[in-house]
C-alpha cells in the first residue's frame, strides 16, 4: 500500500471539526502483534530491496521512542549504514523521557557536526522525534532536515495510552506535569526540512498529534498504514526516509508517490 500524501491544516484540539480522542484500546492491545508482523515483512522485504539512490555520506542519527534504546532502531541504522549514510543511533541508553536527556543530545549534536563539518539528519520514532524536532529548533545551522516516526510533537499531553507508564516510571508524575513553556513550544514547527508520518491505526497516540499544523515548502505530512510500535519496522517507510535523505534544504521538495 503506498503512502498516501494528504495536505491538511489543523490545530491543537480538532482537525477536521473533530476532538482529538485516545487511540481505541483494540488498536492499544494489537500493537505487539502488529509490530512483529511488519518486523517479518521487513526482514522478507529487505532482502530483494535495493535502494534507488545512494547516500552522500551525510552524518543521520536514529532516535529511540520512549521505553526504546539504540537495539530498537538498530535495523533501520544498519539499513542507512548500507545505503551509504553514517548512521548512528543515540548512545544514551534507554529512552525514558527525560527531558535532561535533551541536553546530552544537544553535546552529541555539537561533537559530531565539529567533526564532520556536515549537516546532521535526524530520524526519530514517536518521542525521538519530538526530540529531534526540538534539536532542529535549537541547532537549525546544524541539522539538514528531521523526519517524524509517529512523533506525537502536536499534542505530547493529548490523550494516549502511554502515559500509564510514564507515570509508573516517575511516581505519579503525568506528562502535562512537565514544563509549562515546553509543552507549549513542542508543536512549533523546526526551521528545517521536516516529513512527519502519522497512522489513523496508531494504538499509542492520536494520528492528528503527530502531524504539522500546517503544511508549506519545507514541512510535509505522510499517512501509513501501520502500528506505532512497528513503523521503525515498516517497509512502507523505508523507502520513503532514505528518498528524503537525499535532499538538502536548497533541493528539498516534497515526497510525491
Amino acid at each position: 500500500m503506498q503512502a498516501k500524501i494528504k495536505q491538511v491544516t489543523m490545530n491543537n484540539a480538532k482537525i477536521f471539526g473533530i476532538a482529538i480522542k485516545r487511540p481505541s484500546i483494540y488498536n492499544y492491545l494489537a500493537e505487539p502483534f502488529r509490530a512483529i508482523r511488519e518486523r517479518v515483512r521487513l526482514a522478507s522485504f529487505l532482502r530483494k530491496f535495493k535502494s534507488k539512490t545512494k547516500g552522500d555520506g551525510h552524518p543521520v542519527i536514529v532516535i529511540p521512542g520512549f521505553m526504546g534504546g539504540d537495539r530498537s532502531v538498530k535495523s533501520l541504522t544498519r539499513v542507512l549504514k548500507k545505503s551509504g549514510y553514517q548512521a548512528k543511533t543515540w548512545g544514551m541508553g534507554i529512552n525514558l523521557g527525560n527531558l535532561e536527556d535533551l541536553d546530552k543530545l544537544s553535546d552529541k549534536l555539537e561533537k559530531i557536526f565539529e567533526k564532520t563539518n556536515q549537516k546532521i539528519s535526524l530520524v526519530g520514532w514517536s518521542l525521538g522525534g519530538v526530540y529531534g524536532r526540538e534539536m532542529a529548533k535549537k541547532h537549525p545551522e546544524k541539522i539538514r532536515q528531521v523526519i517524524t516516526l509517529c512523533s506525537p510533537f502536536n499534542g505530547v499531553d493529548e490523550p494516549n495510552n502511554a502515559e500509564w507508564i510514564f507515570s509508573l516510571l516517575n511516581r505519579g508524575k503525568r506528562i502535562e506535569d512537565l514544563d509549562a513553556e515546553w509543552l507549549n513550544e513542542v508543536p512549533t514547527p523546526a526551521d528545517v526540512p521536516t516529513t512527519a508520518f502519522y497512522s489513523r491505526k496508531d494504538g499509542v497516540v492520536a494520528w492528528q498529534t503527530c502531524m504539522e499544523k500546517n503544511e508549506d515548502r519545507i514541512h510535509q505530512n505522510i499517512e501509513i498504514d501501520g502500528s506505532h510500535v512497528g513503523v521503525i519496522f515498516n517497509k512502507e517507510v523505508l523507502p520513503i526516509i532514505l528518498d528524503r535523505l537525499q535532499y538538502r534544504e536548497e533541493n528539498w521538495k516534497k515526497y510525491n508517490s
